[in-house]
C-alpha cells in the first residue's frame, strides 16, 4: 500500500441540498458555459457530476449531494454525488474485469496510450486550468501551474518500456535469480482539495501502463479537473473499466479502504485523514 501525506488541513465540507443562485461574473460565466456544453462529466453551470463507471458516464441515484461553488462569488457550479454503495461496488466490479484483459496489453499498447493521453493534454490545458480557476480559485497561471507538474509525471511515464524491465542474476554456480515486474490489480487513488489535476495525474498514468486499473476518487470539493482528465483516458483510447471515478466524502473513501479486490491505495492529503485510511486498509489486509 502506497500513503503519501502532503500537509494541508481541509475543513469538512457538509453535504446539501441547495446553494446560493448567485452570477459569476461577466469573464467566468462564458468559460463556465463552455465547460458544461463540451464536457460529459462534469458541469460549471449547475448541474450534475456524474460517475464514470465502466467507461460510462452514470448520473448517480444518491439522495445526497455535495455543492461546489465558486469561490469568489457563491455561484453555485456543480452537485456532487455522494456515490452510493451499490454504484462503488460497479466501478470495482468494472476494475477488476478490465483487469484481467488490461494486464496481458503489451507494454507498448500501454504506452501508445500515455502518447496520446499527454498529446490531449496539451491541446486542452486551457479547458482544465479554466476549471481549476472556477472551482478551486486559483489564478489561471498556477493552475497551469498545477497541471503542468501532473503532465510531467504522464511524460515520465511514457519510459514506460525501460523501467519495467526485469533483471537476470547469477548468483553462484547453478543458482540465478530472476527479477520479473507483474500488476497488481485494482488500485484506488485519493485525491485532494489542492491540487485538482496534479494529484489525478500522478497516479491515472502510472497505474495504467504497468498494467494495473484504478479508482479514482477526485476531492467532492473540485472534481472538474478529474472528470476532464477522465475523458481526456477515454479519447486517448483507455479501455472501459481501466479508469474508474466515483465521488463523495467519507463514507467513499472507507468503501476503498474496506473493498477486498484493492491491491494498493495511493493517498495525498493530511495526517489524520492519511491515519484513517492507513488502518483501517491495513485491518482488511491482515
Amino acid at each position: 500500500m502506497y500513503v503519501s501525506r502532503l500537509s494541508c488541513r481541509l475543513p469538512a465540507r457538509a453535504l446539501s441540498t441547495s446553494a446560493p443562485r448567485l452570477t459569476l461574473s461577466a469573464s467566468a460565466l462564458p468559460k463556465a458555459e463552455r465547460i458544461s456544453a463540451e464536457w460529459k462529466g462534469t458541469s460549471a453551470t449547475g448541474g450534475t457530476t456524474k460517475n464514470f463507471i465502466g467507461g460510462e458516464w452514470i448520473d448517480s441515484k444518491t439522495s445526497e449531494w455535495i455543492d461546489v461553488v465558486d469561490p469568489s462569488t457563491q455561484t453555485l457550479l456543480s452537485r456532487v454525488p455522494q456515490t452510493t454503495g451499490s454504484e462503488f461496488a460497479q466501478a470495482a466490479d468494472a476494475a477488476s474485469r478490465a483487469f484481467k484483459t488490461w494486464r496481458q496489453t503489451s507494454v507498448l499498447g500501454r504506452q501508445r496510450f500515455v502518447l496520446n493521453l499527454q498529446q490531449l493534454i496539451r491541446e486542452n490545458a486551457d479547458a482544465i486550468a479554466n476549471s481549476i480557476v472556477l472551482e478551486q480559485g486559483k489564478t489561471i497561471a498556477d493552475a497551469h501551474g498545477d497541471l503542468l507538474r501532473g503532465l510531467q509525471v504522464v511524460e515520465t511515464s511514457i519510459s514506460i518500456t525501460s523501467t519495467l524491465m526485469g533483471d537476470h542474476l547469477e548468483v553462484s554456480k547453478d543458482m540465478d535469480t530472476v527479477v520479473r515486474k507483474v500488476p497488481l490489480g485494482v488500485c484506488a487513488s485519493i485525491a485532494p482539495f489542492n491540487f485538482p489535476a496534479m494529484i489525478p495525474l500522478w497516479t491515472i498514468p502510472m497505474a495504467a501502463v504497468t498494467g494495473n486499473t484504478l479508482i479514482l476518487k477526485p476531492s467532492e470539493r473540485d472534481p472538474g479537473a478529474a472528470m476532464m482528465i477522465a475523458e481526456l483516458c477515454q479519447r486517448a483510447g483507455l479501455p472501459p473499466g481501466v479508469l474508474n471515478v466515483v465521488h463523495g466524502g467519507v463514507n467513499t473513501v472507507n468503501a476503498i479502504c474496506d473493498h477486498p479486490d484493492i491491491k494498493a491505495i495511493s493517498f495525498v492529503g493530511g495526517d489524520r485523514a492519511g491515519k484513517h485510511i492507513y488502518e483501517r486498509y491495513v485491518a482488511v489486509l491482515i
